[in-house]
């Protein structure tokens, strides 16, 4: 039998040193390779800051115009952050100046519009795309992944001789009707479906459930996530596009909010206070919205893929 023997802490070595190397060695190991040491973290966190003073910088600036009063000169070669005399007229004066409401109705009927066509028909198709098999699936959906390499610059020309030739030219359902269903939504669709998992649909069939009841019962259910994500895009690009309404409207009564807009910068002079005014108008329902719906994508990645 062999005897394994323990050297002993020498007189130069205190006792308790060894269980302190030992407690450190065990604090490294427990730490890992992927646990970032107080200077990675530190990178890490000023980084984030850099980056989100880029991004709601410019956000942040136009708020405290419209807040500025009219005696503050904004022209000034050090102009100051905050509002040396902060007032709320300047939004006052917008609707003076424009119509704002009537745009600002004007954009939520093509925005609602817009995201019912998406939230119903990009869930049939892609529905179909992933849970039925018919003949020709291969070819459709060869053909939506095609319509994602052409820009819109290109078919906008096309889109406009058929919104007119159906005779919705100068129309609301004109500015609409392009963007009620958008390819890219129809495959992230077909993906969420996709990785729901087939033997729900197995034993629904089973049980004698139709392509219906298994679309209501099983598939909504499990994709209210990417249901959000849809609505929430599908409203900022409704909501913001500024291109297509320009081209198919004629009417000012009937602009919506991004195109009239355009009418707070006059031809000979123009009040920054008013356009930041303008623009933060704009820019409201496009939170509240995103606040709203991002509860519910959380919500849905929370729940899982599968859902009793």
């Amino acid at each position: 039998m062999t005897t394994v023997r323990t050297k002993a802490p020498g007189p130069t070595e205190p006792a308790g040193t060894a269980g302190r190397a030992g407690r450190a060695e065990a604090r490294k190991a427990g730490r890992g390779f992927n646990t970032p040491s107080t200077a990675q973290t530190v990178t890490r966190y000023l980084l984030l800051v850099l980056v989100l003073l880029l991004v709601i910088g410019p956000f942040l600036w136009q708020l405290s115009t419209s807040l500025k009063g009219p005696t503050e000169d904004v022209y000034t070669r050090t102009p100051s952050f905050l509002p040396e005399q902060p007032t709320l007229d300047n939004y006052g004066k917008v609707a003076d100046v424009i119509p704002v409401w009537t745009y600002a109705l004007n954009s939520v009927i093509v925005a609602v519009v817009c995201i019912t066509g998406n939230v119903i028909g990009c869930t049939l198709a892609g529905y179909a795309l992933a849970r039925l098999r018919f003949r020709g699936a291969k070819l459709v959906m060869g053909l939506f992944l095609a319509t994602l390499i052409l820009p819109g610059e290109v078919t906008i020309v096309s889109q406009y001789v058929l919104v007119r030739g159906l005779g919705l030219a100068d129309s609301l359902a004109g500015v609409a009707l392009p963007g009620s269903i958008a390819m890219l939504n129809v495959l992230l669709m077909r993906t969420a479906f996709a990785a729901v998992p087939a033997e729900l649909d197995q034993a629904a069939l089973v049980d004698g459930a139709n392509v219906w009841q298994r679309l209501w019962h099983i598939g909504l259910p499990n994709v209210r996530g990417m249901l959000s994500v849809i609505v929430i895009f599908t409203f900022i690009g409704a909501w913001d596009d500024f291109l297509w309404p320009l081209i198919v409207l004629n009417d000012p009564q009937k602009y919506t909010l991004t195109v009239g807009l355009q009418y707070l910068n006059g031809t000979f002079s123009a009040n920054p206070r008013l356009i930041a005014a303008g623009t933060m108008i704009a820019f409201l329902p496009i939170v509240v919205v995103f606040g709203v719906c991002q509860r519910f994508f959380f919500k849905g990645v929370e729940e899982g893929a599968v859902k009793g």
